[in-house]
C-alpha cells in the first residue's frame, strides 16, 4: 500500500476523483432509507489520509481545491435561494428568526460544555460546526482559528451524529403529519359558466382573490372563438371562463360567478393551444411575466411555471429563470414563434452563466477578504460567506440591463454538490493525518459528547419551539428541521417519508439560507474566541 499511497500523493487531482467517486458510492448505500450521503467522502478522505500518515506518507489534497468547492457551493445555494429568500424574511419572519436563535443559542451551549470538557476553541467550533452539519461554517471556523487540524477533527468526529440525530428529530415531527392543517394548496384548472352579470374585469377579480387565481382562458357566448384572457376583459352573463389556482380559491370564485361547467375549454385546441415550454432563451430569463407582454407579443397567456418539482402559479409579478418549464396558452397557429421566443432547448437546464459565475465568484471571493474595522482588530467575513451573500443578491436580482444573473436551478444545483464534494474532500485529508492524535489521546470521547449535546440541543429546541410557538404541522416541520440542519441527507429522508410532498420543500427552503448565514457567522465567531 505504501507505492499506491506514494503514487495517489503525487496525483492531487487523481486522488480528489478517486475519493469523491469511492466516498459517494458509499454514501448511497441505505440502512433502512438512510445513507450517509455526501457526508461519506469525508470520512473516506479521513480514513484515506490517516492511513496513509501510518506509513509516512502525506495524502494531502491542496488548499486551493478546497477554497473553490467551498466558494462554488455557497455561491449556488445563494443563486439558488435568492428569489425567495428576501419574500420570505417578509412573509415568515417569525420562523426565520427563531431558527436563528436556536442555532445561536446552541453556539452558546457548546461553548460552556467545551469549557467543562477543557477543550480548545478551536476543537469547540469546529465541533459546533460538525454537530449542525454545515461546511461552510467550518471553514469560516479554520479561517477564524488560523488552524486548519484542530476545527476539521472536531467537525469530522461529531459530523455522523449530527445526522443521525437530526434523522431521530424528523421522525419525531413527522408522528403528527396525520393531524397537519397546513397541506399547500394544489393548483387545479376549471372552466367556469358565469350566471351573473356584475360586468366584473377579469383583473378585479384576480386582485380580489389576492392574486391567488389566474384566468387564462375565455369564450363570450355559445359560437364565439376561445381566447387568451386579458385583464381588461369585462365577463358577461353566459360567458365560460378557464380558471387556475388553489382549489379553494377556485371554489369560491365559481361560486361568486355561477358554477361549475360541463365544458373544458382546455380540451377545444381548435383555437388555442397549449404547450409546456423551457425557458433558455435570455431575454425571456429574469424577468417577470408581466413584463413578457406575451399577451401583446402573440396573443398568448402564461398559466404556471414550473421550477424544480414545484409547479407555481404565474402570477404577474413571478420572475421567470432560465430552466423553468412555462405552461403557455396561445393561438395554434403562433404556438411555434412563442415556443422559438422562449428557446425551449435544454440549454435552459444546464447552462452555467459562465459571466454570471466568473464575475459572482470574484465578488464574492473579494468581498469575503474585505477587512472589516471592529475595536481590538478587524475581521473579515471570509470567501464562503462574501459568495453566499452575493449569490443571493445575484438570484434575487434577475437580471441588471441585457444580463441575466441567475443561473438555472438543475446547473445550479449540479454545482453546489460539487463544489461540496470538492471541499469535503479537501478537509478530510488535511485532517486525516493528525486525527489518529485525538483518538490516541481519548479528546474523541469528549469531543463525541460536545456533538451529541449540542445536536440534541439543536432537534430538540426546533421541535419545540416550531410546534409549541408556531404551530407549524409535522410535514412541514421536517422540512424545517432538514434546513436548519443544512443537510440535503436529512431532506432526502423527509421526502422518502412523505413521498415528497411540497410542504417539505417549502419548509427547508424557508430556513436554508439564513440558517446557512447564521451558521457561517457564528462558525467564524466561534473559531475566533
Amino acid at each position: 500500500m505504501s507505492q499506491v499511497f506514494d503514487f495517489l500523493s503525487q496525483q492531487p487531482v487523481l486522488l480528489l476523483f478517486v475519493v469523491i467517486g469511492i466516498g459517494s458510492a458509499i454514501g448511497h448505500l441505505k440502512v433502512r432509507g438512510v445513507g450517509l450521503g455526501a457526508a461519506a467522502v469525508l470520512l473516506l478522505s479521513i480514513g484515506l489520509a490517516a492511513w496513509a500518515a501510518s506509513y509516512d506518507v502525506d495524502l494531502e489534497i491542496p488548499e486551493a481545491m478546497g477554497t473553490l468547492g467551498l466558494a462554488l457551493f455557497t455561491f449556488c445555494v445563494g443563486i439558488i435561494s435568492g428569489a425567495t429568500f428576501f419574500s420570505s424574511l417578509k412573509r415568515s419572519l417569525g420562523p426565520i428568526l427563531a431558527v436563528a436563535g436556536v442555532l445561536v443559542a446552541s453556539a452558546a451551549v457548546a461553548v460552556a460544555v467545551g469549557g467543562l470538557l477543557d477543550l480548545d476553541s478551536p476543537v469547540v467550533a469546529g465541533s459546533w460546526a460538525g454537530a449542525v452539519t454545515n461546511t461552510p461554517a467550518l471553514a469560516a471556523a479554520r479561517d477564524a482559528a488560523g488552524d486548519d487540524t484542530g476545527p476539521t477533527i472536531g467537525y469530522a468526529v461529531t459530523y455522523l451524529f449530527g445526522v443521525v440525530g437530526m434523522l431521530a428529530g424528523v421522525s419525531a415531527a413527522l408522528r403528527h403529519r396525520k393531524h397537519d392543517a397546513d397541506a399547500p394548496p394544489m393548483l387545479v384548472t376549471r372552466t367556469v359558466r358565469v350566471e351573473v352579470d356584475a360586468n366584473l374585469s377579469v383583473q378585479e377579480l384576480e386582485e380580489l382573490h389576492g392574486d391567488r387565481i389566474k384566468f387564462s382562458r375565455v369564450r363570450h357566448g355559445e359560437t364565439a372563438p376561445i381566447r387568451t384572457a386579458n385583464g381588461t376583459d369585462t365577463l358577461l352573463l353566459d360567458d365560460l371562463v378557464t380558471v387556475v389556482g388553489p382549489s379553494e380559491d377556485i371554489d369560491a370564485v365559481t361560486r361568486e360567478l355561477g358554477h361549475t361547467s360541463s365544458h373544458h375549454l382546455e380540451a377545444d385546441r381548435q383555437y388555442l393551444d397549449m404547450r409546456r415550454i423551457t425557458v433558455s432563451a435570455e431575454h425571456a430569463a429574469g424577468r417577470t411575466v408581466a413584463e413578457l407582454d406575451l399577451l401583446h407579443r402573440f396573443g398568448a397567456t402564461v398559466s404556471r411555471v414550473r421550477r424544480g418539482d414545484v409547479d407555481m402559479l404565474a402570477t404577474d409579478d413571478l420572475q421567470l429563470q432560465l430552466g423553468d418549464r412555462v405552461r403557455v396558452i396561445a393561438p395554434r397557429e403562433r404556438m411555434a414563434e412563442v415556443s422559438t421566443w422562449f428557446g425551449d432547448s435544454s440549454r435552459g437546464l444546464s447552462d452555467i452563466v459562465p459571466v454570471v459565475l466568473g464575475l459572482g465568484m470574484a465578488a464574492g471571493i473579494l468581498l469575503g477578504a474585505v477587512k472589516f474595522p471592529v475595536p481590538g482588530g478587524a475581521f473579515t467575513i471570509g470567501s464562503a460567506f462574501g459568495t453566499l451573500l452575493v449569490g443571493l443578491v445575484l438570484g434575487k436580482i434577475g437580471r441588471i440591463g441585457p444580463v441575466v444573473t441567475a443561473m438555472p436551478y438543475t446547473a445550479a444545483q449540479a454545482m453546489s454538490e460539487l463544489g461540496l464534494l470538492i471541499f469535503l474532500a479537501q478537509a478530510g485529508s488535511r485532517a486525516g493525518t493528525q486525527i489518529g492524535a485525538a483518538f490516541t489521546s481519548g479528546e474523541w470521547l469528549k469531543i463525541l459528547v460536545l456533538g451529541v449535546v449540542v445536536t440534541t440541543f439543536v432537534s430538540t429546541g426546533l421541535y419545540l419551539v416550531m410546534r409549541r410557538v408556531f404551530r407549524v404541522g409535522g410535514t412541514r416541520l421536517s422540512g424545517i428541521m432538514s434546513g436548519a440542519q443544512t443537510q440535503p441527507a436529512i431532506l432526502a429522508f423527509a421526502n422518502a417519508r412523505t413521498q415528497y410532498d411540497a410542504r417539505v420543500a417549502l419548509g427547508y427552503a424557508l430556513v436554508y439560507p439564513a440558517a446557512m448565514i447564521t451558521k457561517i457567522v457564528v462558525g467564524r465567531i466561534l473559531g475566533g474566541l
